[in-house]
């Protein structure tokens, strides 16, 4: 059974009413969008964006019933805002990014997003377009695995890892999931951080790399924050530090601060739009759902809320 993260901390972030305009740019099996539509009713609408078409098939299922109107469109949650646009919604009420890869993404061995099983070496959210990860492998040079191990996977043993890749490569092009594993076990020995498998790291630099996630989640970001009304709420639920900290930073732009002048008084110093946190900490999952659902240990839930034109005060701290 699909389990939500951060479910009820997700909706109350988002504070659906009967009517609302929501926008969901990772829809997945739309768990999240099903119980934001119930409380926003028969008259309530959902654009649901998710560039897996299989997921949209799913989500499709799971909305059947639930209240409103529900309009479905495969695409990047990079291109939220323009999508939105293309299909007659000019201000949402709500929106909500649930980062990474979907659990159905993971326990499916065809989709070469994990190292459990043997796969191809795929991981494209999208499985009809675009590199798949053994294509980037074969074509990166070593300082540019390195880097690419680095900076989207924080990973200590990057470089050590890119040259044991070329040696591998060398000899046999690297195509599945458990042969690239094996390389990087190999390669680290005991250098890793203890109950992670050492090719966590290195298969989430290359997942993020195959689907661009760090360029969709800034773009997302900006056009979100745009094309809330007044009044509207953002969330955003992350499970890597990378993209936590992409969130955090733009959050903060966004809510500014009030800097005192030497002339006396004080001026706000921010990126428009103006909003305010609607959490002064990050929301991580409760023991009890820890104990549903592990794969929760590591979500972080941030939201803002669009200010008006006339709002300036309650800028909080994260």
């Amino acid at each position: 059974m699909h389990i939500p993260v951060l479910l009820d901390e997700t909706v109350a972030a988002l504070a659906p009413t009967p009517g609302c305009v929501y926008v969901d740019g990772t829809l997945g099996r739309a768990g999240h969008a099903a119980a934001v539509m119930r409380l926003a009713g028969p008259t309530g609408r959902l654009l649901g964006i998710d560039r897996d078409p299989e997921a949209l098939g799913r989500a499709a299922e799971t909305l059947r019933g639930v209240p409103g109107t529900h309009t479905l469109a495969r695409g990047g949650h990079g291109d939220l805002a323009a999508l939105a646009r293309a299909n007659g919604i000019e201000a949402a009420d709500a929106i909500l990014l649930d980062l990474g890869v979907s659990s159905d993404q993971l326990d499916t061995p065809g989709r070469g997003f994990s190292f459990r099983a043997d796969g191809p070496l795929d991981m494209r959210m999208d499985n009809e377009a675009g590199e798949t990860a053994a294509e980037l492998l074969a074509r990166l040079e070593v300082g540019e695995l390195a880097w690419l191990f680095r900076e989207l996977g924080e990973e200590r043993q990057a470089l050590r890892i890119a040259r044991a890749i070329d040696r591998e490569r060398r000899r046999e092009p690297i195509v599945r999931t458990a042969r690239l594993a094996e390389i990087v076990a190999r390669a680290v020995g005991g250098a890793h951080t203890p109950g992670r498998h050492p090719a966590t790291r290195v298969f989430q630099a290359l997942r993020m790399a195959v689907n661009d996630e760090v360029g969709q989640l800034r773009r997302a970001l900006e056009g979100g924050l745009g094309l809330l009304r007044p009044g509207g709420r953002m969330a955003v639920i992350t499970f890597e530090s990378l993209t936590d900290r992409v969130v955090k930073a733009c959050f903060q732009a966004h809510c500014g601060r009030e800097e005192a002048l030497l002339q006396g008084g004080s001026e706000w110093r921010g990126v428009e739009p103006r909003t305010e946190w609607v959490f002064r900490r990050v929301v991580t999952a409760r023991p009890e759902e820890l104990g549903r659902n592990p794969r929760a240990r590591s979500a972080k839930l941030r939201a803002v809320r669009r200010l008006g034109t006339t709002e300036g005060d309650g800028h909080g701290k994260a």
